[in-house]
């Protein structure tokens, strides 16, 4: 398909958006001094996540990412599909053996059930980044959200154990 024809594609589905009424909820913004940060202790890795626990999202979650200079989070799967938005630094990826390096304003896609570990190259800055993830969406049709890590082993560390 075309750019022009997916353009054209996504302006009809706004259109037929139009149709159905507003759903509001008491919050419609969610603060950042609110945010809750979970340190390395509670996520298993170098990384700090921090939560919008207020944010009355039904189908998918939002949290800021911080990874340490020259840190990595943990080498991990789940079910969801995941994007981060990279606010500031610059590092890379492992997304199933695919090195993929990026850096502010790049949008990283992590599929479903995929191993994928994400780095910080800068020895002196943490990298900041905005995640988006379906995971509530799966939440919400059953119990079939699964996530599953590897600690902090590489691509390359995972694949030979698994030989």
């Amino acid at each position: 398909m075309r750019m022009d024809d997916k353009l054209k594609a996504f302006m009809e589905r706004l259109k037929q958006a139009k149709h159905f009424g507003p759903v509001l909820t008491d919050v419609l913004v969610a603060r950042g001094e609110d945010l809750q940060w979970l340190g390395p202790e509670q996520t298993g890795n170098f990384s700090k996540i921090a939560l919008y626990l207020d944010l009355p999202t039904r189908t998918f979650e939002i949290f800021l990412q911080e990874i340490p200079p020259g840190g990595s989070s943990d080498m991990q799967r789940h079910h969801h599909e995941s994007v981060h938005f990279v606010i500031e630094g610059r590092g890379y990826s492992e997304i199933e053996g695919r090195r993929v390096e990026w850096g502010p304003n790049d949008c990283i896609y992590t599929p479903p059930w995929t191993w994928h570990r994400h780095y910080n190259l800068d020895p002196q800055r943490p990298v900041r980044m905005l995640g988006i993830e379906n995971s509530r969406l799966l939440d919400a049709i059953g119990p079939i959200n699964r996530r599953e890590s590897a600690g902090m082993k590489t691509w390359a560390e995972l694949r030979s154990e698994a030989e």
